[in-house]
Parts: C-alpha cells; sequence; structure tokens
C-alpha cells in the first residue's frame, strides 16, 4: 500500500487532483456570474458542473496513465524510471495553487455578499407609516366589515397628507389576523411607524382604540380611546390623522378637518352600505363583486349625493364587466361610466372620483391620455395614494413610456410593497425590455407574497415559452390555478411543443370556450403560432370587445415582430398610442 501511494506521489495524481479541482472551482464561480448574465436555462449550469465532475475523473486517470516528457505524452510504463521529467518545484506549484484559488475565492464572496438586482430599494424614512388592519373587538363576526371598512379609511385619510408615506390597503392588510413583530411587519413595508387598534361597534356607539407604534422597538409613542356616539365616526378619522400628523411632525392638509368619506349630511346607513360593499369587493368572486354592487346601489339610493358611493360603485361595475361578465358586460361598462361621472360631477376635488374615472377611461374606453389626466389629478389631491399612483403607472404602460412607467412602478413599489398587481406589472416590464431573469424574480417576489395567487405561474410559463423551454413551460402552466390563466398558460406551453396536432386542437378548444372574454389571449396563441391573420382577426374582436388586455400591446413579446405591420400600425392608430420600435 505505501508503494502505491509514493506510485501516485511519482507520478503527479495528487498535484492534478488539487490542481483540477481548484481550477474547477474558478470556473464555477465565473459562470454562476456569466451565465445568468446570457438569460442561460439553469440546465446549462447543471451541465457544466457534470462536464467538469467528468473531467476530473478524466485528469486523475491522464495523470496515473501518462507522463510528460521533453519528446512529449508517454504512457508511464514507457518511460524509463531512471529519466528526468522536468516539474514544477513545490514553490512554483503551491504559488499558483494559491494564486487561483485566492481568484475563485474572490468570485465566491462577490457572488455571496452582491447586493441582489432589485427593482427599487424600501426606504423607511421618519415620515412613513402604515396603518394595520383594526381588530374588530364587538364579538360580533358580522361587524367584520365595520372594522375593515374603518381601517381603509383611515389609510385613505392619512394619504391626503402632504410628505407622509402611507402604506396602501393590498399591502397592509396581508397582516390581518397573523401575529408579528413590529420589526418584522415595518422592514417588510418599509415603514418607521404603525397604526394598530381596534373597533367595538355595539348599537349606536362604537369605541375605537388606536395606537401608533414605532416599528423599530415597539414602543408605543401615543395612544387614544375614542367612545363616541356613531354617528361621529367621520369626526374620530380626522382626529386620528391629525394627531398622528403632529406626531411625526408633518403638515395637515389644508384646513380639512374631517374625512372625505363622510356624505354631506352624514347619513350613516349609507355609510355603513359603503363599508358593507368594501368588504365584499375585496373577495373579488363574481357572487361577492354583485353583492358589493348592491350594497352601493342601496347607498347612493339612500344618499343620492354621496359621491365616494358612486365612484366605487363605478369600480364595482368595471369589475364585474372586465372578470365576470359574458352577455352583459356591454350594460355593465356602461354602468361603470356612469357611476363614475356622477362621482365626477358630485365631487370634483375628492380622489376616488378621479380614480375611478381614470380606470374607466382605460377600460372600456381604451383612453389612456385621459386616464393618465385623471389618475395626475388624484394624485395632487393625495399624493400618498397608492391606488392612483398604481393607475397612473399602468396607463403610462399602456401608452408604450414603458420607462416611465418602470420608474412610476418603482415608486408605488414604496406606497404599496406587497401588492402582487404592481410585481405583476414591473415583470411584464421586464419582460419587454428582456430582462428575464429581474421578470422570474418579480413573478416568484408575487407567489411569495400570496403563493397560489392567479396568474403567477402563467407568466412564469411565458417566460419558459420565450426562453424556448417548453418541459419548463408546461410544468409552470399545470400550477397555474383552476380556471381562466391555466387553460391560457397549458394552450400557450402547447404551442412549443412538437406535436403540432395537439397545439392546434388546444388553441381551437381555448379560443371556443373563452370566445367572450379571451380574445387578447387567443392573439397572442396566434402570434406565437406565427398565424398573423387569426392574430389580427382576434386583436379586432379584443378591440370590438373593449378587451382589457389592449392596455397591455406595448409590453406584449409575442407581438414584436409584427409592430410594423400595416395591420398592426392601424391597431396603434385605433388606440392612439405611438407603436415602439420593431424588435426582430
Amino acid at each position: 500500500m505505501s508503494n502505491f501511494f509514493a506510485e501516485l506521489q511519482r507520478r503527479n495524481v495528487y498535484k492534478v487532483a488539487v490542481a483540477y479541482a481548484v481550477v474547477a472551482w474558478l470556473l464555477v464561480q465565473a459562470a454562476s456570474i456569466i451565465l445568468p448574465t446570457f438569460e442561460a436555462p439553469s440546465w446549462v449550469m447543471k451541465a457544466f458542473v457534470v462536464f467538469l465532475a467528468l473531467g476530473f475523473i478524466l485528469a486523475v486517470f491522464i495523470s496515473w496513465a501518462f507522463e510528460m516528457t521533453p519528446e512529449g505524452m508517454k504512457r508511464t510504463e514507457n518511460v524509463p524510471s531512471d529519466e528526468v521529467i522536468p516539474q514544477w518545484s513545490k514553490r512554483k506549484f503551491a504559488a499558483f495553487i494559491i494564486g487561483v484559488a485566492i481568484i475563485a475565492a474572490g468570485l465566491f464572496a462577490y457572488q455571496s455578499f452582491r447586493a441582489p438586482k432589485s427593482t427599487i430599494t424600501v426606504n423607511s424614512d421618519n415620515k412613513s407609516i402604515a396603518v394595520l388592519p383594526l381588530v374588530n373587538t364587538s364579538g360580533d363576526p358580522s361587524n367584520e366589515y365595520f372594522s375593515d371598512g374603518l381601517s381603509e379609511e383611515l389609510i385613505a385619510v392619512l394619504a391626503k397628507i402632504p410628505g407622509l408615506k402611507v402604506i396602501g390597503r393590498s399591502s397592509s392588510f396581508l397582516f390581518k389576523g397573523k401575529a408579528a413583530d413590529s420589526a418584522s411587519v415595518g422592514q417588510k413595508l418599509g415603514v418607521a411607524h404603525l397604526i394598530e387598534g381596534s373597533v367595538r361597534k355595539q348599537g349606536d356607539r362604537v369605541r375605537i382604540v388606536a395606537e401608533l407604534i414605532n416599528a423599530a422597538d415597539g414602543s408605543e409613542l401615543w395612544s387614544e380611546t375614542y367612545d363616541r356616539e356613531l354617528k361621529d365616526v367621520f369626526a374620530v378619522q380626522s382626529e386620528i390623522a391629525f394627531t398622528v400628523a403632529e406626531q411625526m411632525k408633518v403638515k395637515i392638509l389644508g384646513e380639512k378637518t374631517r374625512s372625505d368619506a363622510a356624505p354631506p349630511n352624514e347619513n350613516l346607513a349609507a355609510f355603513n352600505a359603503v363599508l358593507q360593499s368594501d368588504f365584499y369587493f375585496q373577495q373579488l368572486t363574481a357572487e361577492s363583486v354583485q353583492r358589493a354592487i348592491h350594497s352601493l346601489q342601496e347607498a347612493v339610493r339612500l344618499d343620492p349625493n354621496y359621491a365616494l358611493a358612486y365612484a366605487k360603485l363605478s369600480l364595482a361595475w368595471r369589475q364585474y364587466a372586465a372578470s365576470f361578465a359574458t352577455n352583459d358586460n356591454e350594460q355593465a361598462y356602461a354602468e361603470a361610466k356612469a357611476a363614475a361621472e356622477k362621482a365626477i360631477k358630485l365631487a370634483p376635488d375628492q380622489v376616488e372620483p378621479h380614480k375611478a374615472a381614470g380606470w374607466v377611461a382605460i377600460n372600456p374606453d381604451l383612453d389612456f391620455a385621459q386616464a393618465e389626466q385623471e389618475f395626475r389629478r388624484a394624485l395632487q389631491i393625495s399624493p400618498s395614494d397608492a391606488g392612483a399612483k398604481s393607475g397612473l403607472s399602468y396607463c403610462l404602460m399602456a401608452q408604450g413610456h414603458l420607462t416611465e412607467a418602470e420608474r412610476a412602478f418603482s415608486e408605488t413599489l414604496s406606497l404599496d410593497p406587497l401588492s402582487v398587481s404592481i410585481w405583476f406589472n414591473l415583470g411584464r416590464l421586464a419582460i419587454s425590455a428582456e430582462r428575464y431573469q429581474e421578470a422570474e424574480e418579480a413573478f416568484r417576489k408575487a407567489l411569495q407574497i400570496q403563493p397560489g395567487v392567479a396568474r403567477a405561474h402563467a407568466f412564469l410559463a411565458t417566460l419558459d415559452v420565450l426562453r424556448t423551454d417548453p418541459a419548463a413551460a408546461t410544468k409552470e402552466a399545470q400550477q397555474e390555478p383552476d380556471g381562466f390563466w391555466r387553460d391560457y398558460a397549458i394552450a400557450l406551453a402547447k404551442q412549443v411543443q412538437p406535436d403540432k396536432a395537439a397545439a392546434e386542437v388546444s388553441v381551437n378548444a381555448f379560443c371556443e370556450k373563452y370566445t367572450n372574454g379571451g380574445a387578447f389571449q387567443a392573439a397572442i396563441l396566434y402570434a406565437v403560432r406565427n398565424e398573423p391573420d387569426q392574430m389580427f382577426k382576434w386583436l379586432d374582436t379584443s378591440f370590438a370587445t373593449r378587451d382589457a388586455g389592449l392596455a397591455q400591446v406595448t409590453v406584449t413579446p409575442f407581438f414584436r415582430r409584427y409592430f410594423s405591420d400595416p395591420r398592426f400600425v392601424a391597431v396603434f392608430h385605433k388606440l392612439r398610442i405611438q407603436p415602439p420600435a420593431s424588435k426582430q
């Protein structure tokens, strides 16, 4: 055995093994940095590591079986034992190994400690706050809508304060019913302060407990208990907002002393109906949105001058038309538009009417420039309104102002960092710029925030189609929850698979099933199939049915090759936007 190890040393097997291992480590570190830059599929890195492992076996075998002599490489048994073979000195070999190891370690440190690429850095400046959902302590689950509604209205009131960063509902409500320490919540939301509290509603009285918390250490900065008659709930919201602003030394907007949520005659029944509608609307099912519409119709019946109720009614009708209506979506869109116009007429200086008008301008009107005006007006009134900022970002994207849209969405993210829709749109913009790794990170962030959310796996399947990885696209599509987006993702993945007959069957089945409401996605499927006539047919259908997907034309990668086609130029003309530069 001692002779065997001595022979290993004589044949330089040890040196070759050590040198190969160190160089291979260097190559792995370099590849881990270079391959993502070129959007290489994950299997490339795996194949590279396997190749290096096989190379190690081959290198050790060669070092055992062959010797490098002045006359060239010879089999070891053909080299006389007394022949002098040039070798590196131990000092040179050690210097080589140490040098390569230092370079590899440097690359490893760079890979490990470099700041991950992020769309935005969230700073928790001192003048920033999140309203966590107020807890319903009445003992009656049917009052849940009331505590949720007051939480939302308090967010809306605080958002009107200039200089104060206020986190939007979709992010702060993710912590409803969850036990989490204030430091963790503050870090996730990027804020320095939190408002926590409870609502106890009994009969015609309400008790609201509000606390201002330092997010970093959980210390209480201020607290107050309000025991009031229900009719005074409007004033309580403004009192809390004023006190919070004073605590953080920011300027109160104008001379307002009460919430804009209050109708002119403080009709409590109408206000209660609006809070109920909010509770139903957030569930986003066909039945719940219909219930929200009924509640809002009751609110405007009780108070015909209730601008906020009309604005919310517009949003509810629009949501129903875009997501759930089939044969009656034209009527639903008409109701949405009429309600928005009524809200603007009643309260041109309130936020919600302009937000409602902005979304109606996007869809069904497909007037993205008008939508931009409405959202900009809303932000003048309420600078920290995450919904208005998100709407502005969306209509900038729809007009093809992609750089400006991405910047606006990134700013919106600081107001609503856990909003999956914002992460989706940032992912769309990254796809349009062919930054596929960044897009994947955005979609996976959305899944991390809300596991099982619809569309995330469909977006990831789109990325895999663009990367020409049909197996991965199919895997992602199959993880999409049942429904429209799963059917679309599966049909999309099939279009890049070898089985052309199955691909055609899938696209025909999708188009037949979703004739109403799926025209834009049908156009995408035919774009992937390189069938422009069918693609333009479905784009025309999209326009005729006021399909919401048309707002995403400029960021849909499968359309790029057709942007210079006169028929696509006509589409852009109808949408009143400039066609982006064509990419081949």
